[in-house]
Formats: structure tokens, C-alpha cells, sequence
């Protein structure tokens, strides 16, 4: 992440600037840089964002205080206020440069109110969970899921108004939507808290919906889940979220996903984990062994003289990158297996290997055995 630079030096004035060389500089940099006279100019909304992210900090006395003290540090997590987008600084400040609720500098220069009135208020997002098996988030599927959310009501067509009630334009905000709040030099614009944005207000509202224009709903829909997910993979389902009572754009709806632990394989990013018991005879003596994917059994070869927990790799036998496509490996780690009981011609078998190793000890175990002789060689030597 790129480091902050400082506001002041973001504005051009010094550290001791009054509120209103602050406001200035700000209302230069605002208009020089605004997307209207930078089409497709992404340097310039960045720097469009960076004023109004000083300015924010600067104009107000407290901020300041802790900026100037402490720097980036004092004022959060954050360094400072992030405006995700442009409209959510003229949310902020279209005020600041004149006009009731718009854009003031800015409707005479480029022409329009402020953006964020153009646009009726977008649907709430919404959330789902679905639960899958391995092979289902491996192998991608389609779920229907159960879903709660608003509607627009069907007695007032989303109007809220009651049959043969008009909506009139509200008269705090005089239809715009939005409020101004006024401290100081800084002009702030919020929601309207008469008409919660929609402009307009109805005397009789709708009896359904009791004026909001919206009523709850319970549905389902179909959720199509790409191959790879991971528990904890989030979906999205566009368009499929709540409706926007002011005919704005609606939700969307946010597919969690959970995969549930799988009896055989154990996942690790792209990678599958499988566990295989050999016998003694099979790390020995080395074996060809099938062992699972998720797509059928395949041989894998043991060679002699393997040991316990080694691992040997399937290429291209693991789970699909989600992005990507590409398939991860599945790694088969060996394990001995110990039998419980025995017939009496294993037993017999295992004896004789036992004399057989007692008479021409391996390499390992004659180092081992030496080892420990020395140990009690010098014990008996101090004594």
C-alpha cells in the first residue's frame, strides 16, 4: 500500500493555514481535478479523493489537532477518512461550494445537480449460506437456497401511497433527498431524514406496506456455484438482493459458502491430503497401491525402502483454483499399519525375521545399539 502523503503538503499551504486558505486550496484543487474535466482520468479522481480526504481532516479543529500531533497515527486504523467513490465526496461537500443541496461550483462549471441526487437509492444487499460436500465445491453446482427480503408491494406498486393517494415532494428537503448541515466553513449533506431519500412524502400511505413501498418476502433462488470455492468463499448473485422503493438499481445477494469435513480427504489450499496404510512388507519391499481421488481410484508406486510418512505427489489430481482453473496435486502420505491380530504362520514368519535381525543388525539399528552401549560405558566409567 502506498504511503499516505501529508495533508498539508496534499492542499499547498502551510501548517499554520487558517480555516479559510484550508477551504481555498481545497475548492482549487477540487475544481482542477474533477472527473467532468478529467474523463477517464484515474490519477485525477485519485487525487480528486486525496483533497477531500485532507480537507476533511484539516477543516475540522479536533482532527487536526490529533493530525498534527500524532500524523497519520492519530486519526485511526485508517489514517483518515476513505471515500470509496466521487459521489460519496459530493455527498459530502457539494455543499461547501454554494447551492441549497447540490453541487453548487460545480452545477455551473460542469453542468447538474450533484451525482449522488441523479441516482435513486440502490436495493440493500442480502445474504445466504449454503453447506456443501467436497466433491460439490469441487466440481462447482447449483443450489436453491431460501432467502428472506423486501418486495415491492403489489397494492401501491412500490408508491407507498394508498389507493388514489399522490406522493407530494417533501417538504423538508424540498424533494432533493438530502439535507444540509451547516458547521462552520463545512457544509455536510446527509440523508433526509423525513423522506429517508426518496424526495417525496405521502399523507395516506399504502395500508400493505405502511408507506415504505416495500414488504417482506420469503423466496428462493438458484445460486450457481463455480468449481473450487473453499469453506468460507463468499458468492455473489447479482440483481438478486432487495428492490429499491425509489426505482434505484436493486441488491445483490452474498452466498457464503461452508464446506463440511470430508471422511477421507483433507484440503489445504488446492491440494487434497490422503493418509494410506502399508504393511511392513510393502514399505520393504515396495508395493503398487491404489489410493482415492475425487475422481476414481489411481495407482501410485512404492518403492522399496520407503519410510513412514513419506509423501508422494498426484499432479493435477487436487481441486480447481477458483480464479484460475488450475488444478491442484493430491499428496499421498504413507503410514504404517500395525495389525492387531496375526495367524499363527505370520506369527511364525515374524519370529524368524526377528532372529534374522538380531544376527545381522541393519545399519540404523547397529548405530542406534551403539549408541546406547557408549552411554552406559561412560555411566560405568564415572562410577
Amino acid at each position: 500500500m502506498a504511503e499516505k502523503r501529508d495533508y498539508y503538503e496534499v492542499l499547498g499551504v502551510s501548517r499554520d493555514a487558517s480555516k479559510g486558505v484550508i477551504g481555498s486550496a481545497y475548492r482549487k484543487l477540487a475544481i482542477k481535478y474533477h472527473p467532468d474535466s478529467n474523463p477517464d482520468d484515474e490519477q485525477a479522481v485519485e487525487k480528486f479523493k486525496e483533497a477531500a480526504e485532507a480537507y476533511e481532516v484539516l477543516s475540522d479543529e479536533e482532527k487536526r489537532a490529533k493530525y498534527d500531533q500524532y500524523g497519520h497515527a492519530g486519526l485511526g486504523g485508517g489514517g483518515g477518512p476513505q471515500f470509496s467513490s466521487v459521489e460519496d465526496i459530493f455527498e459530502a461537500f457539494g455543499g461547501m461550494f454554494g447551492g441549497g443541496g447540490g453541487g453548487g461550483i460545480f452545477d455551473s462549471l460542469f453542468g447538474g445537480g450533484s451525482r449522488r441526487q441523479e441516482r435513486s437509492r440502490r436495493g440493500a444487499d442480502i445474504r445466504c449460506d449454503v453447506v456443501l460436500d467436497l466433491e460439490e465445491a469441487a466440481a462447482g453446482c447449483s443450489k436453491e437456497v431460501q432467502v428472506s427480503r423486501n418486495a415491492l408491494c403489489k397494492s401501491c406498486d412500490g408508491s407507498g401511497a394508498a389507493p388514489g393517494a399522490v406522493r407530494e415532494s417533501c417538504a423538508r428537503c424540498g424533494g432533493r433527498g438530502q439535507v444540509v448541515q451547516s458547521a462552520g466553513i463545512l457544509r455536510v449533506q446527509t440523508t433526509c431524514p423525513a423522506c429517508q431519500g426518496s424526495g417525496s412524502t405521502v399523507a395516506n400511505p399504502c395500508t400493505d406496506c405502511r408507506g415504505d413501498g416495500v414488504v417482506p418476502e420469503q423466496t428462493e433462488i438458484k445460486v450457481n456455484i463455480p468449481a473450487g470455492v473453499d469453506d468460507g468463499t463468499r458468492v455473489r448473485i447479482s440483481g438478486q438482493g432487495e428492490v429499491s422503493p425509489q426505482g434505484g438499481a436493486t441488491g445483490d445477494c452474498y452466498c457464503f459458502i461452508r464446506v463440511r469435513e470430508h471422511k477421507v480427504f483433507e484440503r489445504h489450499d488446492d491440494h487434497l491430503i490422503v493418509r494410506v496404510p502399508l504393511t511392513y512388507a510393502q514399505f520393504v519391499l515396495g508395493a503398487e497401491v491404489d489410493v482415492p481421488t475425487l475422481e476414481g481410484m489411481k495407482s501410485v508406486t512404492i518403492p522399496p525402502g520407503t519410510q513412514s510418512g513419506e509423501i508422494f505427489r498426484v499432479r493435477g489430481a487436487g481441486v480447481s483454483n477458483v480464479h484460475t482453473g488450475r488444478k491442484g496435486d493430491l499428496l499421498v502420505e504413507t503410514k504404517v499399519e500395525i495389525p492387531s491380530r496375526i495367524s499363527s504362520e505370520q506369527e511364525e514368519l515374524l519370529r524368524k525375521l526377528a532372529e534374522l535381525e538380531e544376527t545381522e543388525v541393519a545399519p540404523e539399528r547397529k548405530s542406534w545399539l551403539d549408541s546406547i552401549k557408549d552411554f552406559f560405558s561412560g555411566t560405568e566409567e564415572e562410577g
